[in-house]
């Protein structure tokens, strides 16, 4: 249910302004509607991030312990793991979001992009943004060490179970119940690692690949 919350937050902060600025001649947003369409993109982003990780380790539970699978991810444990997500993105949202109030704006105040995503903005900046590019690449440093590691954990144990399946027909229904989160995943954590790790350019590709991570994705 919060990933599907998520997922729906996830498009519509930035679909709507997106839709309207491709069907109206002025293309603007306000300096705080995009300080805030920002904040909302990155608490969405990490918080998605943590939830993708703890429905890994929640697939890994159900193929490789299914007896003790209600006990091990219990209502308890899912209140905490969720309460821990979104406090995660908040946090993480809310810090880059305070830094980009120290910026100045001074420059050409075209975005070349198609949403308020924190690394297009920074060299709009007269000022250097070098504080807000380093708590930037520690955020999602943070985030990847502390969801990436379970994803592959998670995964490897699934794999090894699935492969130690006799029948081919119990190794595709062991499959199709992970098969779909896996490619979400891919899709997710690839994109987006590309996207913030690669140094920000005003290159087609870089916005092809913010919009499959920031809407394509969450349709699936």
């Amino acid at each position: 249910g919060h990933l599907s919350f998520l997922d729906l937050s996830f498009s519509s902060v930035t679909v709507p302004k997106m839709l309207q600025n491709f069907l109206s001649q002025k293309k603007s947003i306000s300096a705080w509607g995009c300080i805030t369409q920002s904040f909302f993109f990155t608490l969405s982003g990490g918080t998605e991030a943590c939830l993708l990780s703890a429905m890994a380790y929640d697939r890994y539970a159900a193929i490789c312990h299914p007896l003790v699978y209600t006990m091990v991810i219990n209502r308890p444990l899912c209140i905490v793991i969720v309460s821990i997500a979104w406090t995660m993105g908040f946090l993480i949202s809310l810090m880059n979001s305070l830094f980009i109030h120290k910026l100045h704006f001074c420059e050409s105040n075209i975005i070349p992009h198609f949403s308020c995503e924190l690394p297009p903005l920074f060299p709009l900046s007269c000022t250097d943004p070098i504080v807000n590019e380093i708590l930037l690449a520690v955020s999602c440093a943070f985030l990847g060490l502390l969801t990436l590691p379970l994803i592959l954990f998670s995964y490897s144990r699934i794999i090894s179970a699935i492969l130690s399946i006799r029948s081919s027909k119990g190794q595709a229904k062991a499959f199709s119940t992970c098969s779909s989160h896996l490619i979400v995943v891919l899709l997710f954590y690839g994109t987006a690692l590309f996207r913030y790790i690669s140094p920000a350019s005003r290159s087609v590709l870089e916005r092809v690949i913010s919009i499959q991570y920031s809407v394509i994705t969450s349709l699936l």
